[in-house]
């Protein structure tokens, strides 16, 4: 573990950019899976309407894992922003977790193509959960290998709301898989209980 100058705060930034390449790539491939509308030229208003109306699952998908993705890009620049440090070995957890970040759009097109039946949305879910897991992983290494300043952002930057909202959706997949994912709206309140508990 060294200081971050020279050498250490380029690797640094290094594993940073890619983690922000990774992201932007991710919510890019999103909106890549909504198909255009292909209608010849003259096709009456109603068609396109239609056609829309039959999108709206994928809107639906996309404007979800784009917040998610968004929110979990968010707690990764709080966690580096944090880091004094560097150790090689940081590199690892950090590609796990961009690894469920890649798989992402994939699922998301596999719950909207699936129309959020049993086995496309238990994916997604379990996607989110094994991402939040992941996160918060990434967070117990930086913290228990003392790489960052000590601050609230460490531990409570999310995951553990972000895990408990995701598990409750895998657990509303076997009973109402077709609005499972709303339990991610849930995220705020369990956000604030966990940083209750954490000022406890």
């Amino acid at each position: 573990m060294s200081e971050l100058h020279g050498g250490a705060k380029f690797a640094l930034e290094r594993i940073v950019f890619f983690s922000d390449a990774v992201f932007a790539i991710a919510i890019t491939l999103l909106v890549l899976e909504i198909e255009v509308p292909h209608l010849p030229p003259d096709a009456p208003v109603h068609e396109y309407w239609a056609e829309l109306g039959r999108l709206i699952p994928n809107f639906l998908a996309f404007v979800l894992s784009f917040l998610v993705i968004g929110r979990f890009w968010l707690s990764h620049h709080q966690i580096f922003s944090r880091v004094t440090h560097f150790d090689v070995a940081l590199v690892w957890p950090n590609l796990l977790y961009l690894l469920a970040i890649g798989v992402m759009p994939f699922t998301t097109a596999f719950v909207a193509a699936g129309h959020n039946t049993f086995v496309p949305a238990l994916c997604y879910n379990l996607n989110l959960l094994l991402t939040g897991i992941l996160a918060w992983f990434l967070m117990f290494w930086i913290e228990h290998k003392g790489l960052a300043v000590p601050g609230p952002d460490n531990r409570y930057s999310g995951s553990p709301g972000v895990i408990a909202a995701a598990a409750l959706a895998v657990a509303l997949a076997f009973v109402i898989p077709q609005i499972s994912q709303f339990a991610m709206v849930t995220l705020p309140l369990w956000r604030l209980v966990f940083h209750r508990k954490g000022a406890a």
